[in-house]
Order: structure tokens, then sequence, then C-alpha cells
């Protein structure tokens, strides 16, 4: 299984390559000019130069040590005002690595063009060393007043907003839409006449990240065999949980099967490198993450020790948003074919009922007593009903029902029931129309 950190870099190494190249340049630079470029300089004197240089220096140590205290601000307000899932994206902002790069590259390379002013006489700085000092220097206000800016994505609204996009960008890349051309309907495959190959995790609990649906059906068709996937994305595997499971019989669409010999056993190694795996998940392959921190973000505001029913409320509106999105693709892509129409590859994906048990069910429970919460629930799926494909109109009528039973039994005042059974897209804002009479 491939790890996770081989698609996004260590965090560490941004900063290193940064200082390492501010090293190189602090080393090679000044004995350049020296040697090739001793008139062109600069009209600072070197007392001058050295003073701004310390100074550029010295304020450089100051300007890192506010960038971690930024870092550690938003980890600590995300975790404690969101959700501790979103904190770990926070922190990983690659603005924060390149903004501290920056800083080690200025200050190191500031220090370097101290230590050679003066040298062979010299009455006025480099000219050279001193344009890139003022350059790097230019660099790093720059990315201060970015990672000010970044901060403001702290606000609920620009977080909501940025949860949302991950989930809709997954969305668009994982499902295709509803008219996109669709095989025929498979028969129900027959039970296999015996597994022919089983892998296995060994190692500390991990996620899965995503699938490599492409390498694993070519695998499959190569092997003449069926792949079924035991680990979802999003799923944590642990010691010894069988992952992947290959039959050696595949069976075509029409019915006709394959020969049923044994079959040669795949490269696990290949089969394990088709499996990327991490230590948290990533919205890659996985709206329904998108979805989870949403969730977490309203049912954190619905809790009595926050009592903030409009941040719940505008967190329904990004998976409103997410839901029809949904609604309008095909998402039954778990079955995989090779061009003969032979089953190859069996993923298991979420289905429509799976999103809206993710998507309502805690805020519906947590919200029960908040008209507001309510009122937009059932805005929500009113919206929906007309958007979804008749075959998955009765999960939003049995969640309809739900809300129902829910203000019910929530609300005892009959005019309270009335209030918190309307429809309104703001929650407590423009009344659509009445549930309960």
């Amino acid at each position: 299984m491939r790890r996770g950190g081989e698609f996004r870099y260590r965090r560490w190494s941004v900063p290193a390559l940064y200082a390492v190249v501010a090293i190189t340049l602090s080393v090679v630079l000044p004995r350049a000019e020296h040697s090739f470029f001793p008139d062109i300089v600069s009209p600072v004197s070197v007392s001058v130069a050295a003073t701004g240089y310390a100074a550029i220096a010295s304020g450089m140590i100051a300007l890192t040590g506010i960038v971690f205290s930024l870092t550690f601000v938003m980890v600590q307000f995300s975790a404690s005002a969101y959700s501790p899932r979103l904190a770990l994206w926070l922190a990983q902002d690659p603005l924060l690595t390149h903004a501290l790069g920056i800083f080690i590259a200025t200050f190191v390379y500031a220090i370097a063009a101290l230590a050679w002013l003066g040298r062979g006489n010299m009455t006025t700085a480099p000219l050279i060393s001193a344009g890139l000092v003022i350059a790097l220097l230019l660099a790093s206000m720059g990315m201060f007043i970015a990672l000010i800016e970044r901060i403001g994505t702290l606000q609920v609204d620009r977080m909501l907003t940025f949860i949302g996009n991950q989930g809709r960008k997954a969305i668009s890349v994982l499902y295709p839409p509803l008219e996109s051309p669709q095989r025929p309907p498979a028969r129900e495959r027959q039970q296999q006449s015996r597994t022919t190959q089983t892998l296995v995790y060994h190692g500390e609990p991990r996620t899965v990240q995503a699938i490599d649906v492409t390498n694993l059906l070519k695998l499959a068709v190569a092997h003449d065999c069926l792949i079924e996937v035991d680990a979802s994305v999003g799923d944590v595997v642990v010691e010894m949980r069988p992952i992947l499971r290959v039959f050696g019989l595949a069976q075509k669409i029409d019915g006709v099967a394959q020969k049923d010999g044994v079959a040669q056993k795949i490269d696990e190694q290949a089969l394990r490198d088709a499996l990327v795996l991490g230590k948290e998940r990533t919205f890659t392959q996985d709206p329904k993450y998108a979805i989870r921190l949403l969730v977490d973000v309203a049912i954190r505001a619905l809790s009595p020790a926050v009592n903030d029913p409009t941040t719940a409320t505008q967190a329904l509106d990004q998976i409103s948003d997410l839901l029809v999105r949904l609604s309008s693709r095909r998402i039954e892509i778990g079955t995989f074919h090779d061009t003969r129409d032979c089953l190859r590859l069996v993923v298991p994906f979420p289905s429509w009922e799976d999103f809206l048990l993710l998507a309502l069910d805690e805020i519906h429970y947590y919200g029960a007593a908040s008209v507001q919460v309510m009122r937009r629930m059932n805005a929500l799926l009113s919206d929906l009903l007309p958007a979804v494909p008749e075959e998955r109109r009765p999960a939003l009528i049995y969640w309809r029902q739900r809300i129902h039973n829910t203000v019910v039994r929530s609300f005892e005042v009959a005019e309270e029931r009335e209030d918190a059974s309307r429809e309104d897209r703001q929650g407590l804002g423009t009344t659509r129309r009445q549930q309960i009479q």
C-alpha cells in the first residue's frame, strides 16, 4: 500500500530546501562577486550596509516566531471552533511552509552578506548581494501579508466554503453525470468457486486515502480474474484485516463464465501499490469527508457550550449544495468491466442512502430542539425532491417523515410545532410554506 506522504511533500522539506539554496548562494555568490565582478558595487557604504543586514537578520528571527505563533493559533482555533480533523489541513497549508522557508532564506543570506562586507578593503557594499537581500526582504513582507490574509479564512463563512469547495471538486472528479453512457446492469454475480488470493494488511492503523482503480483493473484483466476490494476510501485498516480478495473465476454480463481454473497469483506488491494509505483522510476520492467535516462544524455549533444554530444552518447550506450535486451524478460506480463486458473489479462506494445518513442524521439529532435547524432541514429536503431521480426519492420522503416525527416529539406546543415545520432556507428568514397544520 502506498503511503499518503508520497502524494504530499513533508512539511519540513520546503523550509529545508529554502535553507539549502540560501546557504549555497551565500557561499557561491559573494565569492563570485569578489572574483568576477569587483567593480559592480552599490553606492551604500559598508557601515550602512552592515547595519541594514544586521537589522534584517535579527528581524527575520522575530518574524519567524510570529509565523509559528500564527500556525499554533490557526490549529488551536480551528480545533476548538470547527473540528480537530480540519485543524490538520490548516496546519499543512503550503503557504505556511513557504513563508517559513522565505524567512529562513532571508536570515541566512543576510548573515552571509554581512560576513563578506569589508573584505579586500571594500568601501562600498557589493551590488548583487545587496539587491538579493532587498529582494528577499520584500518577498518576506509579501509572505507575511499573505499570512495575515490567510487568517481571514478562519471566519466561519470562508471555512465552510473551503470545505464545500473540496467536496464539490471530489464529486466532479469521482462521479460521472447521470446522462453519461452506462453499461447495462450485470446479472447478480454467482458465488465464486473459491478465493484464490487474499491481501491482508500488516502495520499500524492507516486510513485508505485513495484506490487506484485503473491499475487494479489492469491487473484483473492481465490475470483473467475478479478483484474485490473490501476496504472503501475513508476506512481505517488495522492489523490482519483482509482488504482485498482475488477470485479465479470472472463472470460475463450475459452469464457466460470464463475458465474456472486455479488463477496465477498476482504480485502482492502490485496490489498493495494500488491502495494509498495515510494517517488521515483526504478529499481526493472522498466527498464523504467534506460532508463529515461540515457535519462536525454543525454539531459542534449545536452543542450546549456553543449554542450557535446559525452556524449549523450555514453548514447545511453547503451540505445541501453537495447533495444536490450528488443527485445529478451517477454514484453507483462500484463495478468495473473489461472491454468484453466481463466483471473484473468491485470497489465499495457509498450509496445515496449512505450520503443522506451522513449528512442529516447527527444534525437532525443534535438540532432537534432548534426551530432554525428544523426549518432549514425541511427546506433542504424540499429542494432535493424535484432534483433527484425517481429511484432516489423514497429516501428523501423517509427523511422528511423523520424530521416531522422529530418536530412532533421535540415541540409540545402546537404553535411551536407549526413554526418548526415550515420550510426556510435561512432557518429563520423567509418562510415558504407550512408542513403541519
